[in-house]
């Protein structure tokens, strides 16, 4: 039911108009990505995403409307001008560039395997004996993520299984139909916090972005290339954000830790 909700709200997104009325700030938006964002039925978003999209609203004094869009349609839309700007828990990358711009990075989170407990994978510490452990293994992933890419390129050995939404990865995982799942620690906290994820545990190796280029510059607002104004407009105020710790409290609530990234 889930899936087909968030399908008719994207349909519905592809339906409005090509320019925000005036004062008003466009914000697309996955919705299944807990806890960085979260649609219900009515399109209500909240989550971390949501908190960042409402604190640079009022900054820029404008208000917000969320359009709730599957995560690999979120570029192709913002490009389409069906909204203004991307806050979905996106990392900035150099592929990611060559299609949009990004605002300045103002978060980021490690990224970390879950496996079953007692299993092989469960108790390596090491991260290139868990690149080379694993090789044949069923290795889950959110589709057209940076999880995706790094594993294409660093561990092209493993049988990927990819995923539109985390629920539907998460469901294979609880029954055994993957080996492996790997996504940003808070998603993995948030199925371990599950009933279904009672019997996992996160593998104790944290893969920061700054490993590989694949995994990104830091999560940042997404911005079409020809909206300059709104990209200078934006990355002032997350600056402002971060400086005074808006967005580190913000964080604290939805991750139980500071996730802000400084200003560079």
């Amino acid at each position: 039911m889930k899936l087909k909700i968030l399908s008719l709200l994207a349909m519905l997104a592809a339906g409005i108009g090509h320019a925000s009325a005036e004062g008003e700030l466009a914000i697309g938006t996955e919705g299944a990505y807990p806890p960085w964002s979260m649609a219900d039925a009515a399109g209500n978003v909240t989550g971390f995403d949501a908190d960042v999209g409402a604190m640079l609203c009022q900054k820029l004094e404008m208000k917000c409307r969320f359009v709730v869009q599957a995560f690999d349609g979120l570029i192709p839309a913002l490009k389409a001008k069906r909204f203004d700007a991307i806050i979905s828990g996106m990392s900035i990358t150099e592929d990611r560039k060559k299609e949009i711009d990004f605002s300045v990075g103002y978060a980021e989170l490690a990224n970390m395997f879950v496996a079953p407990k007692g299993s092989d994978l469960a108790a390596i510490t090491d991260y290139d004996t868990l690149l080379k452990s694993l090789a044949g293994k069923k290795v889950g992933v959110q589709a057209a993520t940076t999880h995706a890419h790094f594993l294409e390129k660093n561990v092209p050995d493993a049988d990927l299984k990819t995923y539109d939404t985390l629920d539907q990865m998460q469901i294979d995982l609880a029954s055994g139909r993957i080996d492996t799942a790997f996504a940003d620690v808070s998603a993995l906290q948030d199925f371990l916090a599950k009933p279904d994820g009672k019997n996992f545990q996160l593998v104790d190796v944290k893969i920061l972005s700054t490993v590989d280029p694949t995994l990104g510059e830091g999560i940042g607002v997404g911005i079409a290339k020809e909206n300059t104004e709104l990209k200078a407009k934006v990355d002032k105020a997350l600056c402002e954000l971060v400086a005074d710790g808006s967005i580190g409290k913000s964080s604290e609530k939805w991750f139980k830790m500071d996730i802000s990234r400084a200003c560079k």
